[in-house]
């Protein structure tokens, strides 16, 4: 069965943390007016280095098959507990489950995954479901961890740099700060290294004047988007650290965060380190990935 155009999706693989991550979906999915989605895949395993390891893979697939229709249920009726209302459909896919994710990412309005740690190593070894669909997904994602099973009036921090990935999580973030009463606080990353051929003398750099006009800058591209959601209270902050470690500076008392991505490849994201790859292995928090509605497939 297809899944409801406009539903929020999430998939589920019989963890307690999907069932959490279930949850937080369906308590979005009830606040924005759209059914929510149900799905469980087969696990995507990456490649089997071992006789060893195809025999695990080999069990893992069995069990998740045999126990997919169980796995639904649990999430469907920990949903229907608390919103009985709430349209609820299921579907078990033999796909993969980043495929299975990615193709229901055409027609839905988000993806939900209970997102664990997505490290390097995970990444580079055996892949990573999470990263996969984030790197493909044609609508945001959201790897959802934490205790929060539902949204609150707490603050979404939303990465900004200018590009049209952050202009895409800016549009999400005050989206979701409307629908949620929350406030919205908008975070810079700049550098206090010079450009090649500047003064070498630190004391001859009017630090003051770079931070203010990179506030400048932060509060121009929120004011756009604030004029469209005038009922949220937005907050602009310029921090001297790199763009992960500005926005977990902000993140401990934060509900969700948003970012872009530019839709680079697994590997890529992996090997060069990305804010996005930085934010899923550390924030603990629900992070929301976002791509521009006009990025190519990579």
């Amino acid at each position: 069965m297809a899944e409801p155009t406009g539903a929020i999706v999430v998939g589920v693989d019989g963890s307690d943390l999907a069932v959490g991550a279930a949850r937080w979906a369906g308590a979005v999915a009830a606040e924005s007016g759209v059914g929510l989605h149900i799905v469980h895949a087969m696990p995507s395993l990456g490649r089997n280095l071992t006789e060893t390891a195809t025999a695990i893979r080999a069990a893992i697939t069995s069990y998740q098959a045999d126990s997919s229709q169980i796995f639904l249920a649990d999430a469907a009726d920990a949903v229907r507990a608390e919103r009985p209302d709430l349209a609820i459909t299921t579907e078990s896919h033999p796909k993969p489950a980043n495929e299975a994710l990615i193709e229901a990412s055409r027609t839905a309005r988000l993806i939900v995954m209970g997102g664990n740690e997505v490290t390097v190593t995970s990444a580079l070894l055996i892949g990573s479901t999470t990263l996969s669909v984030i790197t493909h997904a044609h609508c945001p994602v959201v790897a959802w961890r934490g205790d929060r099973t539902a949204p609150t009036d707490a603050p979404v921090v939303v990465g900004v740099d200018g590009s049209a990935p952050a202009a895409a999580a800016l549009r999400a973030g005050f989206e979701f700060a409307q629908r949620f009463g929350a406030t919205l606080k908008a975070i810079r990353s700049w550098s206090t290294r010079l450009p090649p051929g500047a003064p070498s003398m630190p004391f001859l750099v009017d630090w003051a004047a770079l931070e203010a006009a990179q506030l400048t800058e932060l509060a121009d591209e929120v004011d756009k988007h604030n004029q469209r959601h005038p009922e949220v209270a937005a907050e602009c902050h310029v921090e001297p650290d790199g763009p992960a470690q500005a926005i977990l500076n902000h993140a401990a008392d934060a509900q969700l965060v948003v970012v872009g991505t530019r839709g680079r490849n697994a590997l890529a994201s992996t090997i060069l380190g990305s804010t996005s790859l930085n934010l899923l292995n550390h924030a603990k928090v629900p992070v929301m990935v976002c791509r521009a509605v006009d990025d190519d497939e990579s």
